[in-house]
């Protein structure tokens, strides 16, 4: 219990060792313990508004239809629970084929060719009124369960207010 106490004691007096951590522990006395200020988070922000989406866009590829599918399932059921507005999802009917024509021989025999084809298939998904907030949330959790063999291209409609320039002088 000893050594417990002394690497408690230790992790204390550096700077990386958080204050709940310290409170967590009952071993330590309050004389070992370093008063750490920190200065509130509200001090130096600046209000900046949130930026407003009108829709995003959501285009999958991948090699496994099956896949997509449940990963689209998921990420309609995550934009669901946040409250984002769901539009459109559909996949393209057919898989999209790429053909690669080879030489079995290095050097000669151009008779004798191989074909390789990888056949991607694509998914897309609209979700509508969101803030910038709220996209970033939603973003950041999809992206961190994309599964294996499947890439996401992410399309952001913003809303923005008129130029001065633009707007009508009667109005």
């Amino acid at each position: 219990m000893l050594k417990i106490t002394n690497l408690y004691q230790r992790l204390a007096a550096t700077p990386l060792w958080t204050n709940s951590a310290r409170l967590c522990s009952a071993q330590i006395s309050p004389a070992n313990q370093q008063q750490v200020n920190v200065p509130p988070a509200t001090s130096g922000v600046v209000d900046v508004p949130d930026k407003l989406y009108s829709r995003v866009e959501l285009q999958m590829k991948g090699i496994d239809p099956e896949v997509m599918k449940s990963y689209a399932y998921f990420a309609k059921t995550a934009a669901e629970h946040l409250d984002i507005e769901v539009g459109k999802h559909w996949a393209l009917r057919k898989a999209v084929k790429d053909r690669l024509t080879l030489l079995k021989s290095v050097h000669i025999y151009k008779h004798h060719r191989v074909q390789y084809e990888i056949r991607n298939y694509y998914r897309f998904m609209h979700f509508h009124k969101l803030t910038g907030s709220t996209l970033d949330t939603f973003l950041e959790y999809i992206e961190r369960n994309l599964p294996e063999g499947v890439a996401l291209k992410v399309t952001k409609v913003e809303l923005q207010e008129l130029p001065e320039h633009l707007k009508s002088e009667g109005a």
